[in-house]
């Protein structure tokens, strides 16, 4: 049974006489209870449905981005045959994959760059005239074979690690499909094929079908943001410079210029800084064919975007230790401007690299002062006495009739204090 209400007697005065009580029950009084009218009620704010919609979209895309930096896409663990049973190639269905770029972000670097003619002559001095032959990502391929050949035949019970294997004609086919998708992509979905190769033992092989040297400049990027994501960074950096660096380069050089979807995809390459530095700049670097207007596209990047210490540290520690080239200068220079408290072991070697140039005869460019000058105005204070002297010695030897001075007046300046 449920509880009984009670029942609120009205309380009466008993002491009253009867008469003014029954008076008193005739008039009907007011009610002491206020209500509000609907003008005096709190207006309930709603948000427009187009508003609404704009800010989920806007999370979602924060989502997704939060998701590829930090690595918490789902894992891929399912057998290659069950999951291509659910596959379709067709740009209709899938996880929709947009496309944001802003032109206006990379064009205020590179534009408007001219490069004179009298420091392409004078970079051309110092890059290396035997270029080593560029491996492609077939010729990569073609060594793990003979590798793990070699190693099958060695070793017979090695057989389980060998990642490089025959492939069934019907995953063959649906990756020529992909190729074919990807050679036309501009914008949309992307097939949910090529999202499940980094999820393979085998991806080299497999990513070799798509050909990705006729992706689209859209599906480059698509392709970098999936690997950068969901790869480690030993697997990135293979990506980075068999894949990505070779179309940057490409794209340069015959454009003077980057496709707006390609520098995005040097920005996303950023998300694993490790394999950036090792995948793109410093081969460039270490090769020392890179050009001047490859390098400025690429440190401009690096200029605006906020990278860890320790990976930018290594990266000038290994840059100061190379031959020199034009390139070596443009980095140096931008990462110096960055103002990192860097280790003494860093600046020690970044002198080294300087005054390795005093036997240097040759003319240095304008490139190698700019970077001399910005080092001793950010680190003068963690120079020792007997590195500034030979540095002072050094500019003794090279000089320019403007930036010397004032990197002379930088040193004495912390020596004096």
């Amino acid at each position: 049974m449920g509880k009984t209400r009670k029942v609120k007697v009205k309380s009466v005065q008993r002491n009253l006489p009867l008469a003014q009580q029954l008076e008193e029950d005739a008039i009907v009084k007011p009610s002491t209870r206020v209500r509000k009218t609907d003008d005096e009620q709190p207006a309930e704010k709603f948000i427009e449905g187009r508003l609404s919609k704009k800010i989920l979209l806007e999370a979602r895309h924060q989502q997704d981005e939060l998701e590829e930096e930090l690595g918490l896409k789902d894992d891929v663990s399912k057998d290659l045959g069950a999951i291509i049973s659910n596959l379709d190639i067709k740009e209709g269905e899938g996880i929709q994959d947009d496309v944001f770029v802003n032109v206006d972000d990379q064009e205020a670097y590179y534009k408007d760059l001219k490069v004179s003619e009298a420091d392409e002559i004078a970079l051309q001095l110092f890059m290396n005239p035997k270029q080593k032959d560029k491996k492609t990502l077939a010729d990569y391929i073609m060594e793990k074979l003979k590798e793990k050949e070699t190693e099958v035949n060695t070793q017979f019970s090695d057989i389980a690690s060998v990642k490089m294997q025959d492939l069934d004609k019907e995953i063959v086919e649906l990756y020529k499909g992909v190729k074919l998708v990807l050679s036309r992509y501009r914008s949309g979905k992307i097939p949910k094929a090529f999202k499940i190769i980094p999820a393979l033992s085998n991806w080299e092989q497999i990513l070799s079908i798509t050909d990705p040297d006729n992706w689209t400049s859209a599906a480059m990027y698509q392709a970098t943001r999936l690997f950068t994501a969901n790869l480690k960074d030993k697997m990135a950096q293979r990506f980075f410079n068999l894949i990505l660096l070779p179309r940057i380069r490409d794209e340069i050089s015959e454009y003077k210029r980057l496709n707006v979807h390609l520098y995005q995809s040097l920005k996303k390459a950023l998300f694993k800084p490790g394999a950036f530095y090792k995948g793109i700049v410093l081969p460039l670097c270490q090769d020392g064919d890179c050009t001047l207007r490859e390098a400025v596209i690429i440190s401009s990047i690096l200029a605006r975007t906020s990278i860890p210490l320790m990976h930018s540290c290594a990266a000038m520690l290994k840059i100061a230790e190379m031959e020199y080239s034009g390139a070596n200068s443009i980095f140096l220079l931008t990462l110096l401007r960055k103002k990192y408290a860097l280790p003494y072991r860093v600046i020690d070697a970044i002198v080294a690299h300087f005054l390795r140039f005093s036997t240097d005869k040759r003319d240095l460019p304008v490139l190698w002062y700019q970077a001399l000058l910005a080092f001793v105005e950010n680190y003068s204070k963690d120079i020792s006495d007997e590195q500034k002297d030979a540095l002072t010695d050094l500019c003794k030897i090279h000089r320019h009739h403007k930036i010397t001075p004032v990197i002379l007046s930088h040193i004495h300046q912390k020596m004096d204090e």
